[in-house]
């Protein structure tokens, strides 16, 4: 149902953002900041194991990264690829689950990276713990993991009700594009639907329904002990940094 999700809403995911341009350049030199203080120089190699259309990856590659990145949605990794073109950069785009990373990639990378609350997807422990410890066959020595997720404890007692979260409002030459979310909550799970409003200034309106994105409510401190007990050490979370919490856990 995830992949099914992304891969409907890969035409629109740039509307996502204000400016989906800036916001590429803006989050590489955040992380090529980051890279640089907890692994020093040395971080060449990065693997991104849930690209979508190209948010991170892209920008890191414009930065000087050498960068092979996946992700489950075939009409996402089509259209980062496109995105590559036009930035004139060389990024190894596949498709593939970072749930099998281990599987797809037989080389280790300096990084492995995963943003956009991507790893809630997986919706157990186990299942996070199985990825995680594919991270780190992954992971060259001295090297690390790095991810963005919401922070659910900051939620506010949102089990079993049903909330509205809105993102943008686009205005363009033809009118303008509203979008927002419903997450309908169920225990320490929640379904997330994308409603894509396009009013047009002839009266028309089109909307655009897109089910199917689930997601597990999982803490933050549960998955620095994830990445514990995978085998990572010096595992840290930022906040303040990124537009969601970072966690970063060395090898």
């Amino acid at each position: 149902m995830t992949k099914n999700y992304y891969d409907d809403l890969a035409p629109y995911y740039k509307r996502l953002y204000p400016d989906w341009d800036k916001s590429v350049q803006r989050q590489a030199k955040i992380l090529d900041r980051v890279f640089t203080e907890y692994f020093g120089g040395h971080v060449i190699t990065i693997l991104d194991v849930a690209c979508g259309i190209g948010t991170q990856s892209i920008g890191l590659a414009k930065a000087g990264y050498q960068v092979t990145a996946s992700d489950l949605s075939p009409s996402a990794v089509k259209q980062a690829r496109e995105e590559a073109q036009r930035y004139d950069v060389q990024v190894d785009f596949r498709v593939g689950d970072m749930r099998e990373t281990g599987k797809n990639y037989s080389s280790q990378f300096d990084i492995v990276m995963a943003c956009d609350n991507s790893v809630p997807h997986l919706l157990t422990d186990d299942e996070i713990f199985d990825t995680f410890s594919q991270f780190y066959k992954c992971t060259a020595p001295n090297g690390g993991s790095v991810i963005s997720v919401r922070d659910y404890t900051k939620l506010d007692g949102p089990e079993n009700r049903i909330i509205m979260n809105p993102r943008l409002v686009h205005q363009h030459e033809e009118g303008r594009t509203v979008l927002f979310d419903v997450w309908e909550y169920s225990g320490k799970y929640y379904d997330m639907t994308t409603y894509i409003v396009e009013d047009f200034k002839n009266m028309d309106v089109e909307t655009r329904v897109i089910r199917g994105g689930r997601y597990y409510c999982v803490s933050i401190s549960t998955l620095e002990d994830l990445y514990r007990n995978a085998g990572f050490s010096d595992v840290i979370t930022l906040y303040d940094v990124f537009f969601q919490p970072l966690i970063i856990a060395k090898k």
